[in-house]
């Protein structure tokens, strides 16, 4: 297909629907509430909201596509470097940006959280990126499920450059890394951003890698959730779980760029915000068992663990 915002567009709303199939499917009983929204500045998104599901507490998998004046903190990241200043500019630049973000929160504290987004961004003068990411936070991490994931990512990677894996994965963990706790978020994954061409990749091999991050979500997220949705549990492993939430809630708030993104771009704050938790919890000064589970996973929320 040809590469513009308009067909870029459509093959995330299919993306969107097929995702929301495959996780109904593996929920076996709650099914996606749709709802449109626009923007005052211009363009719009569909939410999807699965709750009270037999595995699914709380998930959704949105599409936006949205469009106006370009946010002044995009002239005063450094990151932005393809961004010229926006100072004594009389006419703002105008941006387009679309994407499809997903946040699964399940209900047994043994199937672990999973996000991933993938998003395409341009701007008036040709600045043109794409983004993206697929991590997933366990609640208790089991070290052959952080392998099998890891492993498909690296599969998807090494499709198309065998330097992606790497590179991408240093940036997760560097990325979704909670500084005021010194941890990680949970075991990481890949997470990219400005992806255009270089010396290596042209901009249709790198979107021809973009959408292979998107449709490598549902396959692995069922298997996942397959693995640990009959698992037992206890009290206690709930009152863990909402510990963990807690530091998902914590990092998303203070250091997630696209909460940001969305807020500072007047986007539709019930669906900005639905990455968040039903129930989280924060207990004061929490110690782990020595000999416990707890304690296994937190000291494996660090950067840099090799798991394939």
């Amino acid at each position: 297909m040809e590469i513009n915002k308009e067909t870029i567009t459509e093959w995330l709303k299919t993306l969107q629907d097929s995702i929301c199939s495959a996780l109904e499917q593996a929920d076996g009983g709650a099914k996606f509430a749709e709802e449109n929204w626009t923007r005052e500045e211009g363009g719009g998104g569909r939410t999807r909201i699965i709750k009270e599901g037999g595995v699914i507490e709380k998930g959704g998998v949105l599409f936006s596509a949205v469009s106006g004046d370009a946010p002044d903190f995009l002239f005063k990241e450094k990151e932005h470097s393809t961004v010229s200043s926006n100072e004594d500019v009389k006419v703002k630049p105008q941006f387009f940006a679309t994407g499809v973000s997903i946040v699964i929160h399940p209900n047994n504290p043994m199937v672990p959280i999973i996000h991933m987004n993938i998003r395409y961004f341009e701007m008036t003068g040709g600045v043109k990126w794409l983004g993206g990411g697929i991590d997933v936070t366990p609640h208790y991490i089991f070290e052959e499920d952080a392998k099998f994931f890891h492993s498909e990512i690296k599969k998807v990677c090494d499709k198309h450059n065998t330097n992606y894996y790497s590179k991408f994965k240093k940036w997760a963990d560097d990325y979704f890394y909670i500084n005021h706790r010194k941890e990680t978020r949970g075991i990481g994954g890949i997470f990219f951003d400005r992806l255009n061409s270089d010396t290596e990749m042209s901009f249709e091999k790198n979107f021809a890698f973009w959408q292979d991050v998107g449709k490598a979500f549902a396959p692995i997220y069922v298997e996942l959730i397959k693995r640990n949705k009959n698992k037992t549990f206890t009290e206690k492993n709930k009152q863990w779980q909402l510990l963990r939430r807690g530091r998902y809630v914590e990092f998303n708030l203070v250091y997630d760029k696209g909460t940001k993104f969305g807020l500072e771009t007047n986007g539709r704050v019930e669906s900005i915000l639905m990455s968040l938790p039903k129930i989280a919890g924060w207990e004061y000064d929490f110690k782990t068992e020595k000999g416990s589970e707890e304690e296994k996973t937190l000291s494996l929320l660090k950067k840099g663990i090799d798991w394939v």
